[in-house]
């Protein structure tokens, strides 16, 4: 009886170390796979956040970009509304009491068409403003052609503020120089030099 309860106890110690063993492996194993785990969400949320920091720095970098960009663009349209607002002022304002005045016409004219006399012996014809008729009328009929020694044909329109036009009278080709083509012009001499008064450059 003694030897059976000596070898019972005996297999029940050796089952109980045993299961022991496989339970403390078991044990062990399952807290390397769950350390493992624990391991692999870290560096997979790791990884999450560094790719939503990057993004986020993205966008911060294309937002400041963006707005940079839009303020320079604001900037240059202000200051080329500005340089607009002052060249037209000057420029309208002169360059249209200056073809307005009889006498300035007067000598442009007669530079221009002693050109052409030099250059071609076609007539010439001539376009101006319908408000300056009573002035230049005399000057184009007497003066210019015998300045010239030929036929100017002027006609007097209300499509004409200030200038004139002038050309051979076949209308083969003409030259503009109203108010508004010479004011153009004035404009472009005038842009450098308003835009160093203005900015400095």
């Amino acid at each position: 009886m003694d030897k059976l309860q000596e070898l019972t106890d005996k297999l029940y110690q050796e089952g109980l170390s045993k299961g022991k063993a496989e339970g403390e492996a078991l044990l062990a194993q399952a807290k390397t796979e769950a350390e493992a785990i624990v391991k692999k969400a870290r560096q997979e949320a790791e990884a999450i956040l560094a790719t939503a920091q990057k993004q986020a720095d993205d966008l911060r970098t294309k937002a400041e970009g963006d707005t940079k960009m839009a303020a320079l663009q604001a900037l240059q349209a202000t200051r080329q509304d500005l340089e607009n607002l002052v060249v037209t002022r000057i420029a309208d304002t002169q360059v249209k009491e200056a073809m307005s005045a009889p006498e300035f016409i007067k000598g442009i004219i007669t530079a221009v068409a002693q050109r052409f006399s030099a250059e071609q012996s076609q007539d010439l014809s001539l376009v101006l403003p319908a408000s300056l008729q009573s002035a230049l009328e005399p000057f184009v009929k007497k003066e210019l052609g015998t300045l010239l020694g030929k036929e100017v044909d002027a006609r007097f329109s209300k499509k004409i503020a200030g200038g004139f036009t002038i050309g051979p009278k076949d209308g083969s080709y003409f030259i503009s120089l109203t108010d508004e083509t010479f004011a153009d012009l004035v404009k472009e001499y005038l842009r450098p030099a308003t835009r160093k008064l203005l900015f400095g450059e």
